[in-house]
């Protein structure tokens, strides 16, 4: 971990269709928050989502490490990083956006995104995916 040993707190975590980022000022806008899916069949594959995560009670040198578990068999689908980024400023809230394609769901029940930081489990985003009409 980094010299000052701080572990993030994590503000927020939402799952959506897309994040937009305004340039110039930096402001995101989540646009289809959501969390449940429903296919038709299994398996299935949901084209694109964005995961964002904003904390904050950080300071150093951080890599973030998202992954995607079916909590049913807790097997980790996928995982992504973002390289390391330095937070300078422990007071300040940061943002972060994994954009992810193609993520198949094997089969219907409780799925969930974890975020790392270094490392070590920051916090999780559960959600449910489900066969329509059920």
């Amino acid at each position: 971990m980094n010299s000052l040993n701080l572990k993030p707190h994590l503000n927020a975590m939402l799952i959506c269709d897309t994040v937009i980022t305004e340039v110039g000022t930096n402001k995101k806008s989540l646009i289809g928050l959501f969390e449940n899916i429903a296919a038709a069949s299994f398996p299935c594959t949901h084209s694109a989502l964005s995961v964002f995560v904003k904390f904050t009670d950080a300071l150093g040198i951080y890599k973030f490490t998202l992954e995607f578990v079916n909590l049913n068999t807790d097997v980790v689908v996928t995982k992504t990083e973002i390289p390391e980024i330095n937070v300078t400023d422990k007071l300040a809230s940061y943002e972060l956006v994994f954009n992810l394609h193609g993520i198949v769901f094997t089969e219907p029940g409780k799925y969930s995104f974890r975020i790392f930081a270094n490392g070590e489990f920051v916090g999780q985003k559960p959600f449910m995916v489900h066969k329509k009409g059920s």
